[in-house]
């Protein structure tokens, strides 16, 4: 089930360019987690991009959420908040009200495996384009590079800039341990500013830096980080053993609940 609000799907500009933005937010007993941060994203990127979003301020989109959720019993899971402009396209329509819609859709935790597989993508970010940054629901990008990763067996994949940098994974950002010290790409890089790698930083001792591939493969422990996934303990880097060692970073994550005896 969703909350959604008149999406004419013809000709408008979400449909024709997905001009949109969104946000994933962990549900965790029934509440949104880390929503103000989720908030200051969503309200900044529609802004980025020209998107109205006045007629949804912060309290009424959190009772919308809270609403459907109540409504599709989720009580720990995910939803997906989307912003929408509905508004005609130029080029074929002529017209130019402005009107934007809203839409919440929830499901239950993703499944994570057990040993969790990460790969480098052969799809590169680019950093000078204006999408940069922000959380569009143009993603067809890295819901190609992620397919491609799955194909090959992996179950996710780290996406390099134009310079080679480490960048960020399809769908997560990406830390690593050396030496008993946590890096994570700078902002620089092309990597979009997450809410738990915000999270992270505000609560452990990280260094933004931009490196290449080898770094992670030296790394003696690798995680990715996002609201869909929590924060997971990467298995095998290209094949290589990484996982199994314990950092703080693992804490910071709302356990999930034991399933009931």
């Amino acid at each position: 089930m969703s909350k959604r609000v008149s999406i004419n799907l013809v000709a408008s500009k979400a449909a024709l360019y997905g001009m949109g933005v969104f946000t994933t937010i962990a549900i965790r007993k029934r509440k949104p987690f880390l929503w103000e941060k989720h908030w200051r994203r969503l309200a900044s990127d529609a802004s980025r991009l020209g998107i109205d979003i006045s007629a949804h301020d912060e309290r009424s989109v959190a009772n919308a959420l809270s609403e459907v959720t109540e409504n599709n019993n989720v009580t720990n899971g995910r939803a997906r908040i989307t912003f929408l402009d509905e508004s005609p396209s130029e080029i074929w329509d002529g017209h130019s009200e402005k009107e934007t819609g809203l839409s919440i859709i929830t499901a239950g935790p993703r499944e994570i495996p057990e040993e969790f597989k990460l790969t480098v993508s052969s799809h590169r970010v680019n950093t000078t384009s204006p999408l940069i940054g922000i959380k569009s629901c143009n993603y067809l990008e890295h819901l190609m590079a992620y397919k491609e990763a799955k194909t090959r067996g992996f179950d996710e994949a780290i996406r390099r800039n134009e310079r080679g940098e480490i960048a960020s994974a399809c769908m997560a950002n990406v830390f690593w341990v050396k030496d008993e010290m946590l890096y994570t790409p700078s902002l620089k890089t092309g990597c979009l500013a997450g809410t738990t790698r915000e999270f992270v930083l505000e609560n452990l001792e990280c260094e933004e830096i931009e490196a290449l591939i080898e770094e992670l493969q030296n790394a003696d422990a690798i995680f990715l980080t996002s609201a869909g996934i929590g924060i997971v303990n990467v298995s095998r880097f290209e094949g290589t053993p990484k996982g199994g060692r314990a950092h703080p970073i693992l804490d910071l994550w709302p356990k999930k609940p034991e399933p009931p005896a």
